[in-house]
């Protein structure tokens, strides 16, 4: 199974004017630097949680059904699933009935059960692809508040302390965002 992302989020968990505030910053002449380290700290945070903060697009290639017919998804929460294609002996896509898979958001990592008829796969890899939409919500408003603040964190600590503090983060979060993240990450027994 590969995850693919297709595009980014539309927003990000954590607006430019939220990091300036809490900075306490009033100029706009960093505003890019700002809004790039948002987006890594959301990246990160989305990592370390295991789960998709703001609503993005993201495509599951897979080169056969699984025989148990669920497929464990890498990404959660997961909101829906878009379109789902098998690629036949000729290549071309064909369509999968939307009655054919069943989303379980419940579960955790979320499932996707074949519940009916599929089309024949065709190729050796990547024979079917599943486009999904996963994350809290579309907007930053549906993001639970401590992934936003540790998003936001971590935006603040990357700004105010430039240099190599944000490799030494990739290896180890700082306690505090940690904290923040800690009970959204799924356990692992």
């Amino acid at each position: 199974m590969t995850p693919l992302a297709l595009a980014p989020p539309e927003m990000e968990p954590v607006t430019l004017a939220e990091a300036r505030q809490f900075l306490r910053l009033d100029q706009t002449e960093e505003d890019d630097l700002l809004a790039t380290l948002i987006t890594a700290a959301r990246l990160m945070i989305e990592a370390a949680a295991g789960r998709c903060l703001v609503e993005q697009p993201w495509r599951i290639v897979l080169d056969r059904w699984p025989a148990s017919g669920e497929i464990r998804l890498p990404l959660s929460p997961l909101m829906r699933i878009q379109a789902a294609r098998v690629y036949d002996v000729l290549g071309s896509a064909q369509p999968v009935a939307g009655a054919a898979l069943t989303l379980d958001k419940t579960a955790d990592p979320p499932l996707i059960r074949v519940t009916g008829e599929v089309p024949e796969i065709g190729r050796t890899h990547g024979a079917i692809e599943i486009d999904i939409a996963a994350g809290y919500g579309a907007t930053a408003a549906a993001v639970p508040a401590p992934l936003r603040q540790a998003v936001l964190r971590l935006a603040a600590r990357w700004f105010e302390e430039r240099g190599d503090v944000a490799s030494r983060d990739a290896q180890s979060l700082p306690r505090a965002v940690a904290a923040l993240i800690a009970p959204f990450r799924r356990g692992r027994l």
